[in-house]
């Protein structure tokens, strides 16, 4: 996928007759990075509606609700691949969550900042008897909502490990049509594995002359040996 620069796009829930409306003065400003919504006859824009299209028919139609985006190393576009994935599924009208589960090196907030501060999933796992939903910005875009990672945790981990977890993660897969989670790098820690076996399925990003091929395969065996299912990999393009 082709990650393209547009200028930087201002949105407005309220502008679509067809779906939900926001209050008025609640606009978002979106990174150009989120080429579904700032370039959408780009190529890049084009590689998410293919993606989408097969997330739908080997996944979703499955009745699978969950789906974890990981990487074997940094930058290789991950985040781009979660947050576009996310936006393409609620233009389709799924009622969709995006999750930040970084929560050492978060990044979803610079691609669709919140409105404003937020505890996210840290907060909320830091918690306890936290309600999902009051860490949860709910329609930031028509059908889409995000939880936050929130500040960094040192200790995410910990945070990650607790059952906590697993009961936060399985009320997001209740409450919407599908979750979409963005992961940090598996070579730095092993928060992705951790959350690839709470949710079940993964997707694996690679990105061209950048990601090692023995990286990106022990990765999957990694997935695999943690129980969670690789429904495929996606090739992020320079």
């Amino acid at each position: 996928m082709t990650q393209v620069a547009p200028k930087p796009i201002e949105t407005s829930e309220g502008a679509a007759a067809d779906r939900a409306a926001p209050r008025a003065s609640e606009r978002v400003m979106l990174a150009p990075a989120l080429v579904t919504l700032s370039d959408p006859l780009s190529p890049g824009a084009e590689a998410i509606r293919a993606l989408r299209t097969h997330v739908m028919a080997q996944h979703i139609q499955q009745g699978r609700r969950g789906l974890v985006i990981c990487a074997a190393s940094l930058d290789v576009g991950c985040s781009f691949v979660a947050a576009n994935l996310a936006v393409a599924l609620a233009q389709i009208g799924l009622k969709t969550l995006l999750v930040d589960g970084d929560l050492r090196s978060p990044s979803i907030h610079q691609l669709i900042p919140p409105r404003g501060q937020t505890a996210g999933l840290a907060g909320c796992l830091a918690t306890a008897y936290a309600i999902v939903g009051d860490f949860i910005e709910e329609d930031l875009l028509p059908n889409l909502s995000v939880l936050y990672a929130g500040d960094g945790a040192a200790n995410s981990q910990e945070l990650l490990a607790r059952e906590l977890f697993e009961d936060v993660m399985n009320q997001c897969l209740r409450d919407y049509d599908v979750t979409i989670v963005d992961t940090p790098p598996a070579n730095t820690s092993a928060d992705a594995r951790r959350i690839c076996n709470v949710v079940g399925y993964a997707l694996v990003v690679a990105r061209r002359n950048k990601s090692l091929v023995s990286d990106v395969k022990t990765l999957v065996e990694q997935l695999i040996d943690d129980h969670a299912k690789v429904i495929g990999t996606v090739m992020n393009a320079e």
